[in-house]
């Protein structure tokens, strides 16, 4: 596990608020993550202790138009403040929160509960930036593409600004890894100076090297830690074709394995959450598969994620 001493903890954050439906009338399917993870046998694989479902507000969007930022803001935010409830007693007591998504939204409730706490850093495994924001875009709408921009205090305030903690990460503590070579918020990333390794970097530098970077800041001694957010996405489509974006030239599973394995066991590494498979995309649970066999891997559990199960994924597609 990812320390010794530490009891992992598992907790289902099902909240699908942060998505454009995927087609009129619909609802993002994300809300089922956690349920196929479970029906992997996840828990006892991990051996970790029950730590309860956040249940997420309805899906509704309502009246909500372009044009009108952030929707579900105000159920975002009251959503956030009660996943931080759950997660704050859980890494102050020194157990390890592995947290079932879920859509990227659910950042803001593991970023509000860790600025409760001090100052901490984050590993941002993710297939985009999620840098959108009002200064760079009139398109503000899903908070699962800001969730960046909003964690480091760039957005509306009702989303950024929860309980007057912005900004809930700064900066300098966030790595972003694995976005495309060509996401246009890569300049913006730069400007910041916020750190990233894009797909290209790590197959040219490797996994275990980019690794090491990521962890020679983020285990600082100037931050109390840091959290994992996986999403989903960050893999080739090949493998992982059950997201609402699966862009080309992602990851694959073996360098997403070396990543997650090095950066969830650090002592500093506080907890994770995995979010954006669609169980409604992938019929045979295979994705499900892969993912738990993963997350089992990384947090010292189990072998290697199958490869088989990456290539029925990519046969479904």
């Amino acid at each position: 596990m990812a320390d010794m001493n530490r009891s992992l903890v598992l907790i289902d954050a099902p909240s699908n608020l942060g998505l454009r439906p995927p087609m009129p009338g619909t609802v993002p399917g994300c809300c089922k993550l956690a349920g196929a993870l479970r029906d992997q046998g996840l828990a006892a694989r991990l051996g970790a202790r029950e730590g309860g479902v956040v249940t997420a507000p309805r899906y509704d969007r309502g009246p909500w138009r372009e044009g009108d930022g952030v929707f579900h803001a105000t159920a975002i935010a009251a959503y956030s403040r009660r996943l931080a409830d759950r997660l704050q007693p859980v890494v102050a007591a020194g157990e390890f929160p592995v947290v079932l998504g879920g859509d990227c939204s659910i950042l803001l409730g593991a970023a509000v509960a860790l600025r409760r706490l001090g100052r901490y850093g984050l590993a941002y495994l993710d297939g985009s930036c999620d840098l959108r924001h009002p200064g760079n875009s009139r398109t503000v709408g899903a908070a699962a593409g800001e969730g960046l921009a909003q964690v480091t205090g760039r957005g509306q305030d009702d989303v950024t600004d929860i309980e007057q903690l912005r900004p809930y990460l700064r900066d300098e503590d966030v790595w972003a890894l694995g976005a495309r070579d060509y996401d246009p918020e890569l300049a913006e990333l730069t400007e910041l100076g916020i750190r990233h390794a894009t797909t290209g970097a790590i197959r040219e530098q490797g996994a275990q090297p980019v690794a090491r970077e990521v962890l020679e800041r983020l285990e600082s001694p100037e931050l109390d830690g840091f959290w994992l957010h996986l999403d989903a996405d960050v893999l080739d489509p090949t493998v992982m074709p059950a997201v609402d974006s699966p862009d080309p030239d992602g990851l694959t599973v073996a360098e997403l394995s070396a990543l997650v394995t090095a950066l969830a066991r650090s002592p500093r590494c506080v907890g994770l959450h995995l979010t954006i498979y669609d169980p409604d995309l992938d019929p045979e649970g295979t994705g499900a598969a892969l993912l738990a066999d993963l997350l089992t891997a990384a947090l010292g559990s189990g072998p290697a994620p199958s490869t088989a199960a990456a290539s029925s994924a990519s046969a479904q597609a």
